[in-house]
Formats: C-alpha cells, sequence, structure tokens
C-alpha cells in the first residue's frame, strides 16, 4: 500500500486584509537579506570608478560648511546660540545631507530597478529602504570628522548625547517615508524627478540650517515646527552642543515623522500592485 504524502506548505500565504490596505512591515524582517544586499549594492554603485570614493562622503558637507561659515558667519553675521560658526552649520549639514540625498536616491529607485520588479516577488518598500540605509555610511563618516573637530574648536561632548540615536532613527524614518512617497509618485508621473531638486532646495530654507530657530519671530514659529526637519536639526545641535533641548518642538516633529511614515506607507501599498504594469 503506497502512502500518500501531505502537500507541502504553501511559502506564501494569501489572506484577505483586514483594512483598506496594510502597512506590513514584518514583510521587511522576512526579506531581511534582500534589503542588506540591495543596500551593499547601492553603496557600492555609488563610489564605483571614482577617485575619491568614500571622500565624497566628507567633501560635500565640509565646503558647505566652510562657505556657510564665510558667507553667514563672517559677511552676514547670523547668530549661533554661542556655538562657532563651523561647528553649528556642519552639525545640521550633517543630518540635511543625509535626508536630500536619501530622498533624491530612493525617489527614482524603483524606476532604476524595474528589471526586478517585472520579473520576482518581493516587498517593493524594500527598494527605497535600501537606497535610504546606503546613505547611514555617508552619514557615519561626515560624523567621524565632527569628532575631530569638536575638540579643535574647544567643544566637549556633553551627556545629552544620549539623544542622537533618537534622533537619527527619526531622520531616517522621516526620509524613509517621503522617500515611499516620492518613488511612488515617480513611476506613475515621471514630472517628480525634475521638480524634486526644486522642492529640496526649497525645504532648505524652510529648514534652520543657516539659521537658529532662536531667530524665528515667536509669531511665525509655529509655521516652522510644521516641518518635521526643524525640531530634529534643533535636537541635533541640542545634543552635541550640550543646548537647551525644545522638548516640544522635537516631540512635535516626532509626531509628524511617525504620522508621514504611517500615511505614505500606506499610500505606498495602495500603489504597489500597479507598479509592474506601469513601470
Amino acid at each position: 500500500m503506497q502512502l500518500q504524502t501531505l502537500p507541502e506548505q504553501p511559502i506564501v500565504t494569501i489572506e484577505p486584509r483586514r483594512s483598506w490596505v496594510e502597512l506590513r512591515l514584518e514583510d521587511i524582517w522576512a526579506y531581511r537579506e534582500l534589503l542588506y544586499f540591495l543596500t551593499w549594492r547601492d553603496v557600492k554603485v555609488r563610489y564605483k570608478q571614482t577617485a575619491l570614493g568614500a571622500a565624497w562622503a566628507v567633501i560635500q558637507p565640509l565646503f558647505m560648511m566652510i562657505i556657510f561659515a564665510f558667507a553667514f558667519g563672517k559677511l552676514v553675521r547670523v547668530p549661533t546660540d554661542g556655538v562657532p560658526a563651523p561647528l553649528f552649520y556642519y552639525v545640521a549639514i550633517m543630518p540635511w545631507t543625509f535626508f536630500s540625498n536619501a530622498l533624491a536616491s530612493s525617489s527614482n529607485s524603483l524606476i532604476a530597478n524595474s528589471n526586478l520588479i517585472t520579473k520576482v516577488y518581493f516587498p517593493r518598500m524594500i527598494i527605497p529602504f535600501a537606497a535610504v540605509g546606503s546613505g547611514l555610511l555617508d552619514f557615519g563618516i561626515a560624523f567621524v570628522l565632527l569628532l575631530g573637530l569638536m575638540p579643535y574648536y574647544g567643544m566637549a561632548i556633553s551627556w545629552q548625547i544620549v539623544m542622537l540615536p533618537v534622533l537619527i532613527v527619526l531622520t531616517t524614518l522621516l526620509a524613509s517615508a517621503f522617500g515611499l512617497c516620492m518613488s511612488a509618485l515617480s513611476v506613475i508621473y515621471r514630472d517628480v524627478r525634475h521638480a524634486l531638486p526644486f522642492i529640496i532646495q526649497l525645504w532648505m530654507f524652510a529648514t534652520p540650517i543657516i539659521y537658529p530657530l532662536s531667530l524665528v519671530p515667536g509669531k511665525w514659529r509655529w509655521l516652522i515646527r510644521f516641518n518635521p526637519l526643524s525640531g530634529l536639526i534643533e535636537g541635533y545641535r541640542a545634543s552635541l552642543f550640550g543646548l537647551p533641548f525644545d522638548w516640544i518642538g522635537l516631540s512635535f516633529s516626532a509626531g509628524l515623522t511617525l504620522i508621514c511614515f504611517y500615511a505614505f506607507g500606506r499610500v505606498f501599498r495602495h500603489m504597489e500592485k500597479i507598479f509592474a504594469d506601469v513601470i
């Protein structure tokens, strides 16, 4: 008598959704190895056939710091809350450079990986997440330079640096949120890649990078706080220089970051079913 073998359990189980659309972030964990390899691939492609390699991660924020310190520190004499002007600008340029580069690279990530999307299944969120994650290496390299600049300008690291990991996580979530939104829109509307550099440029002036938030009149400060990067940038300065934390502004930025991540994640999940057809 032959024994009947039971069919193998399916690898992927399709179940009805409990709501309009779910984030299903557990899928990212299930495909974490793919996320790692795509992130590392983006890092290698970025510096492939470059003469200076990873040095570009330092050159960009360093030269921006020099220009800002001369133009706004020496000529315009913008107040810097008692912090040496080069450090004041550099600490803001670091997260801004990470955010802007991550947003620019993730917005075009789905189109650049169209061959993968049309041939094999995996959570599409992994592609913009990998583009954002690859920028963390540049952020880390730029941060090493900051550790050398602080003693040079006579600034000591305070205990408030314990907030730095929280700020980095929030910045990464914010970049991932807008990366998901822009990458999904760019699949359908190719105008995004033309409009995004202009949007990023305007966004920089709406963020307290070249000026402290204390310089903004009180009646307009609430409007600046609707920019989630404003509280985060001020948080970096407070964490590294021992300045007083604006807990209201930081909490507001954290709340906006989580709302954006959830909302844009749902938009991405809702749109991803048509990516393979229109990309």
